[in-house]
């Protein structure tokens, strides 16, 4: 059987860009055609990354608050659900920061959770449709599972079951494409996320904690700091865990808590080995 779609999954500090990347790789050793998603693309075929969306009203109303950008703003937009989506980080940074203010508001993940459902499984259903139609593998980091437990779980304190089922309808719109989810697991999910810190900006580190503690599942159980932070990931840990059980596609757990990349790749390649990537429609 051949797959489509390799989902790479699993916690921050994990390893999944690392997996992705290497996975790739794999892929093109074989002579296989293959292209890699990374999270933040900002041209990702089945996500949203910085873009907005607007009811007809309130595009009206952006069109006249930023009338001297009209052109430019409305040749970026994009008809969608009796509104428009506006990829507004492709537009540039000449317009002003009020602009920018408006569309983060707006931007899908910043959205109603059940209008960011929506959204979302539309154009997962999209991709599907279209990928179905072509012989190159897609390699997608992480915006499977961990979006959707991200704003149901930690954003908006959502149930597992509706978590659960948004993970789901995404499965359900992609099963043609035979794909195959790989779940990047780690033994120590503290240390896992102190490195991540120690490797990234401080920025980063700021606003994560602060996303994962001041609204959703942290605030709901008042956890605070990186402390607090490191509760919220093994909960959402248990969580993706209950989601892993209920996927009907092909899944495999890699241990990447070595965080050694030649054995990691072995790893890899005897998974996608055991599950074969053929080339176009062999």
């Amino acid at each position: 059987m051949d797959t489509k779609l390799i989902l790479i999954e699993g916690l921050p500090g994990s390893g999944k860009s690392t997996t992705a990347r290497l996975a790739y790789e794999v892929l093109k050793q074989k002579g296989i055609e293959a292209e890699v998603y990374f999270e933040g693309d900002l041209s990702h075929p089945a996500d949203f990354e910085s873009v907005a969306y607007f009811t007809n009203d309130e595009w009206q109303l952006l069109l006249e608050e930023f009338s001297p950008f009209r052109e430019q703003i409305s040749e970026k937009s994009i008809s969608e659900d009796n509104g428009f989506l506006l990829p507004y980080k492709k537009l540039g940074s000449d317009l002003p920061d009020a602009f920018y203010e408006k569309a983060f508001k707006h931007d899908i993940y910043e959205l109603p959770l059940e209008q960011n459902i929506k959204l979302i499984t539309q154009k997962w259903a999209r991709f599907a449709r279209q990928a179905e139609n072509t012989n190159k593998v897609h390699i997608f980091e992480c915006c499977f599972i961990q979006n959707p437990v991200t704003v149901g779980m930690i954003k908006y304190g959502a149930s597992q079951t509706k978590i659960l089922d948004y993970v789901l309808a995404l499965e359900h719109s992609v099963k043609k494409l035979n794909p195959m989810l790989i779940y990047i697991n780690q033994d120590n999910i503290g240390y896992s996320f102190k490195k991540a810190i120690k490797e990234r900006p401080k920025s980063w580190s700021e606003g994560f904690i602060n996303y994962y503690t001041q609204q959703g599942y942290g605030k709901q159980n008042q956890l605070s700091g990186e402390e607090g932070t490191i509760k919220v990931l093994k909960a959402r840990r248990q969580a993706e865990e209950e989601i892993l059980k209920k996927l009907t596609i092909r899944k495999t757990v890699i241990n990447n808590s070595a965080y050694d990349e030649r054995s990691h790749k072995i790893t890899l390649e005897n998974s996608l080995i055991n599950y074969p990537v053929r080339k176009g429609n062999d």
